[in-house]
């Protein structure tokens, strides 16, 4: 099959009416297995042309994981996957639960998973040059050379071998030798800054023409100058020996003279400017779009352009007073363009104009200034740059290369034919008897396969081939290590029985399929296992507390803690009993809090305690009921007119004595009170809690006069010794001392 992409020659094979230049083209034929020419770009860049050969040949880029996706069975159906993938030959790779086609992933993944760099198989592709013959003009040293002597195309035959998915390059070099017709143009800095370089400049010019003499017959060459613009503060002073400045001169019209060229190139001499950056893209623009002028034919153009300095651009002409933006019109008058009032162009309107008229630039610059014309050439199309010195056949190299048109070719596999057997293409310019043949090998196995051990019984008693450090099964038999047989279980419906989920782990990764049943694997401790239908459960994977599993207060069941009797939570650790939070008379946490696994949450936080009886910063008890006795027993006291609102808190009984108020044997939670009242007498009472957390107080009629001898409730005489009583603690707070 013969397909005709597009590729650089001559220009005059166009028609009229086309634009002035594009690039040049010719046409390749391809002879070989179907193929497609995917892209091809301008002539003067490397070029990049990519072939696609079905059988096939392309190529693609995904984000999915092309080396899991594919479930290879074997290393050579994972080489194929994609050209990132590799196959682990270890034979202990494999853990409990992981199916054969785990082995194929990419390079860095299977690192991860273990498998050392030595155990992967990863081959790659490769290119030779069987045949390499440089391309040749048709005459050498003035003599034609035979038929079966010139060489257009370079190299002639090559040997490829393609693994799927992986590229293989090579450049291809193609040279017509019959003469090329070119038009180039020699723009010269005449600047101030060029004093030094002038001769260099001048040498340049005329060893151009010499050499293009000997590339081709149909040559013409012309040249101009440039300084910059003629408003101050740009040109020249007086007092500086230079000629009269001016913006582009066109010297010499595209001619076949070369001797008119060099006499007019030998007598150029300099203007100046005072600033360092020079008018060079005036000049260029009026290159690239006075065509008439210039005297561009419809063929190869090229622009030569050499300077000692950098360049002003859009803008820099307001240091001028211009503000008017270039119009990118051809403004030559007698050969000199005289519009200073224009700005400079900018680089984009450079690109536009050039592109449009096709002239490809060559900067031959000084080499204090590559940097910056490096840089400029990768915002121009299609340019070069060259070193301007006393030798510079750097810049003649460049130009000359710019003939022999390369192309960058690009070969992938997508995957291999049926018969696995090679294929050839052949590629040539079409017209043209010569060819370049590419021999296309394919890779579709590892190197591990050669050395398979057939019937092994690893492979489930001989089921199997061992290759590559797993079982390529026998006809009709499936299984890691074809274990089963394809008339009892589908293959598709093997690893689908034995995922709990679509997406999930096969048997839940603690199990193997065996024909599309979960075996579960064994723990090294005998009390642990894994169970369920996909190995989802065990009994040693629930919560701890205590370094205990569910606490030591249940069993574990499927990743979850079955509880004993009065216990609860996710590890068994919050007990029910209440007997922890009992306070001394028989209430949970005093009535001043909640039972929470076995411990008081006490509701208000003044208290604390196991059982919530401490209170810091409470009064005592005596204290703090005090005035609420003596207002309800008295009616005297603080609280005396508030009393019915605010002392309803208990139930009162009043006895005759203080002896007969209830003692310690008869109620044990009990609190017995001393205070004394306005009048400075003692009266006595007792504060208790009741079972069914009431509160009672009984308080003595009789009071008792104060000593002036006791000043305070911790002061008692040593002789009053019938009045001492014991001094009660009860919680929450110690209690008044009785006399």
């Amino acid at each position: 099959m013969t397909h005709e992409p597009t590729v650089s020659k001559p220009a005059r094979a166009r028609k009229k009416e086309d634009r002035e230049h594009v690039e040049e083209r010719t046409k390749l034929e391809i002879d070989g297995p179907d193929i497609v020419v995917e892209r091809i770009v301008p002539w003067m860049d490397v070029r990049l042309l990519l072939i696609s050969v079905l059988l096939g040949l392309s190529s693609a880029q995904t984000d999915v994981n092309e080396c899991t996706k594919a479930s290879a069975q074997s290393c050579g159906e994972c080489i194929q996957a994609g050209e990132k993938c590799g196959w682990c030959t270890d034979e202990n790779f494999l853990k409990q639960g992981k199916q054969k086609s785990t082995r194929c992933d990419e390079l860095d993944a299977l690192i991860k998973k273990g498998c050392s760099y030595a155990s992967i198989e990863n081959p790659r592709g490769s290119v030779r040059v069987n045949k390499n013959q440089p391309v040749t003009n048709r005459t050498k040293d003035g003599v034609k050379l035979k038929q079966d002597q010139i060489n257009q195309i370079q190299p002639q035959k090559l040997t490829l071998d393609l693994r799927s998915g992986e590229s293989q390059m090579f450049h291809l070099k193609f040279k017509r030798a019959e003469d090329y017709p070119i038009d180039l143009y020699y723009l010269m800095d005449l600047s101030y800054s060029m004093k030094d370089d002038l001769d260099n400049v001048k040498n340049l010019g005329t060893h151009l023409m010499k050499k293009m003499q000997t590339i081709t017959s149909d040559f013409r060459i012309g040249f101009g100058s440039f300084v910059g613009k003629t408003v101050m503060p740009y040109p020249c002073t007086s007092d500086q020996n230079c000629t009269s400045p001016f913006i582009y001169k066109n010297v010499l019209s595209l001619t076949k003279e070369g001797s008119q060229f060099n006499n007019l190139v030998s007598r150029q001499q300099i203007s100046g400017n005072l600033d360092s950056p020079e008018g060079g893209f005036d000049a260029i623009m009026q290159v690239a779009v006075c065509m008439n002028q210039i005297g561009w034919r419809n063929v190869t153009r090229l622009l030569v352009f050499s300077t000692g300095a950098g360049f002003h651009f859009a803008g820099d002409g307001k240091l001028g007073g211009i503000v008017l933006p270039n119009d990118g019109k051809c403004h030559l008058q007698d050969n000199m363009y005289t519009r200073s009032h224009y700005d400079y162009p900018s680089i984009a309107h450079l690109v536009q104009k050039l592109s449009e008229n096709n002239i490809q630039t060559i900067f031959a610059v000084t080499e204090e200034f590559q940097p910056v014309y490096q840089e400029l050439k990768n915002l121009i199309p299609k340019s070069a740059v060259g070193t301007l010195s006393s030798d510079s056949n750097n810049v003649i190299d460049l130009i000359i290369d710019a003939y022999n048109v390369t192309f960058e070719v690009a070969i992938t596999a997508k995957g291999c034919p049926s018969n696995g057997k090679s294929e050839t293409i052949k590629i040539k310019p079409l017209g043209f008897t010569e060819e370049v043949e590419i021999v296309l090998n394919f890779i579709c196995e590892c190197e591990c396969h050669k050395d398979g051990i057939p019937n092994s019984p690893a492979c489930h008693f001989g089921k199997g081939t061992l290759e590559c450090g797993a079982c390529r099964c026998n006809d009709g038999r499936i299984g890691r290590t074809c274990e089963c047989s394809k008339d009892e279980v589908r293959t598709e419906d093997l690893d689908a029985n034995c995922r709990r989920d679509t997406g999930t782990d096969i048997c839940s990764n603690n199990g193997d399929c065996v024909c599309g049943t979960c075996e579960c694997k064994k723990r090294d401790n005998p009390k642990e296992r894994y169970s369920g239908k996909f190995c989802e459960c065990d009994n040693f994977n629930c919560d701890r507390s205590n370094n205990k599993l569910c606490g030591g207060h249940g069993r574990c069941e499927c990743q979850t803690c079955i509880c004993d009797p009065n216990y609860t939570g996710s590890a068994c650790d919050c007990s029910l009993d209440t007997s922890t939070c009992l306070a001394s008379n028989k209430q949970i946490c005093n009535g001043r809090g909640t039972c929470e696994c076995g411990v008081c949450k006490c509701s208000d936080p003044k208290f604390q305690g196991p059982t919530c009886e401490i209170c810091p910063t409470c009064p005592g008890v005596c204290t703090e009921h005090k005035d609420c006795v003596q207002c309800r027993a008295f009616g005297a006291g603080d609280k005396k007119d508030t009393c019915e609102k605010e002392c309803g808190g208990f139930d009162l009984k009043v006895v005759k004595k203080k002896e007969d108020l209830p003692q310690p044997n008869d109620q044990p939670y009990i609190n017995h009170c001393k205070e004394r009242d306005a009048n400075d007498c003692w009266f006595f009472f007792t504060y208790a809690t009741k079972e069914d957390s009431t509160f009672e107080v009984q308080v003595a009629e009789d009071l008792a006069i104060s000593s002036s001898s006791v000043s305070s409730q911790s002061s008692i005489p040593a002789t009053d010794k019938d009045s001492i009583t014991i001094l009660l603690i009860h919680p929450p707070t110690i209690t008044s001392l009785l006399t």
